[in-house]
């Protein structure tokens, strides 16, 4: 297993992933290596505190290449995940003359690399672009995949396309500047990917001596993880790109997540946490219906708080859970479907879940 570089295999717009110790210093090598002209015009799409962290030096090693690009700032913040936001980016494209032939690149976390890849798929009605996440959360999750989207006051991710990236660029040396919340919300969605489909992953982290190496970013144990999680991801995608079957087991713990998320005010909960009590949610209604053991249950719980992450759920309406999950992308022909363990390492996708049988947790 190569770790520093992962292929997504798609029927059309494969490309690669690159993890490398230091990449936000060469990213101009790395366009010249995927073969992008010199006399492209680039747009970086950042927020303010990434754009002053890395892009003088994104910059500096684009001019040793001869590429020239400008930075965009958007407002940081989930609440500016929003249309607003891409219309700032349309607007900044057509002032620098970004025509058919240009290149965006999202630089930052999730809310950044989602904004900015609607903004590229619907640009003259598509220009390519790159993934380059700085957090945790955007390097094992939304940088891969395609799914790109802003939110809607009526739910989150409701406005979005699916467009893949031209390549995914990730340095972990970048974590070293994330707030521990940030990163430990970021755990969350590797936690996920134990539960759905790699059991090695799970035990992995389970492990104190590894749990300490990754809260103290140890570079390799690092690269373990993100690769690890990305090669799930890179899997589930190749077989169903546009979630019309198994990659909708990708949403484990999203459903309740999102609830969470809208409800409580984008913000008060990271996306991550909001997840984290997404799936104890999940894993004990499948505790209830006998869908896995209770050790397996418990050791899902344990694990996700040995990460700093939280697992109870905040009071809620109950109305307004109903009416938030009925407004879900995951609703089919009326239908709530929801993610459930079976054992570590195997969920299943599930539409027969009373309401009675999650309602009760949001008391």
């Amino acid at each position: 297993m190569n770790k520093n570089k992962i292929l997504v295999p798609l029927s059309n717009n494969s490309y690669e992933v690159t993890i490398k110790e230091g990449l936000i210093n060469s990213v101009g090598e790395e366009l010249n290596r995927i073969g992008i002209n010199k006399d492209r015009k680039i747009l970086i799409v950042s927020n303010e505190e990434i754009s002053n962290l890395f892009g003088e030096k994104i910059l500096y090693n684009f001019k040793k290449y001869n590429y020239h690009a400008e930075i965009f700032n958007i407002k940081a913040g989930e609440s500016y995940k929003n249309l607003a936001s891409l219309s700032d980016i349309y607007n900044t494209a057509f002032e620098v003359g970004l025509d058919r032939n240009s290149l965006m690149i999202a630089l930052g976390g999730g809310i950044v690399g989602d904004v900015t890849g609607f903004a590229a798929a619907t640009w003259l009605r598509g220009i390519e672009y790159i993934q380059i996440p700085t957090t945790l959360l955007s390097m094992v999750d939304s940088s891969v995949g395609g799914k790109t989207a802003v939110n809607h006051p009526k739910g989150k991710n409701l406005i979005g396309a699916f467009y893949q990236p031209k390549a995914v660029f990730i340095d972990p040396e970048t974590l070293l500047t994330l707030p521990t919340k940030e990163f430990k919300a970021g755990m969350a969605e590797v936690i996920k990917y134990g539960i759905i489909k790699d059991r090695v992953l799970f035990e992995y982290l389970e492990s104190e001596k590894n749990r300490d190496k990754i809260l103290n970013l140890d570079n390799e144990s690092l690269i373990q993880i993100i690769n690890k999680s990305i090669q799930t991801k890179a899997c589930i995608v190749s077989e169903d790109e546009k979630e019309n079957g198994i990659r909708a087991i990708l949403n484990y713990g999203h459903s309740f997540g999102h609830v969470i998320e809208n409800l409580c005010g984008y913000g008060e909960y990271l996306h991550g946490e909001a997840i984290s009590i997404g799936m104890k949610i999940a894993g004990d209604i499948a505790k209830e219906k006998n869908l896995w053991l209770k050790e397996d249950a418990l050791r899902q719980n344990n694990l996700i708080e040995s990460y700093g992450l939280p697992t109870k759920p905040p009071k809620i309406k109950k109305n307004e859970v109903i009416k938030i999950l009925m407004g879900d992308k995951k609703v089919r022909n009326g239908k709530m479907r929801f993610i459930l363990p079976r054992k570590i390492g195997e969920v299943d996708i599930f539409n027969d879940i009373e309401e009675s049988q999650f309602l009760k947790y949001f008391d």
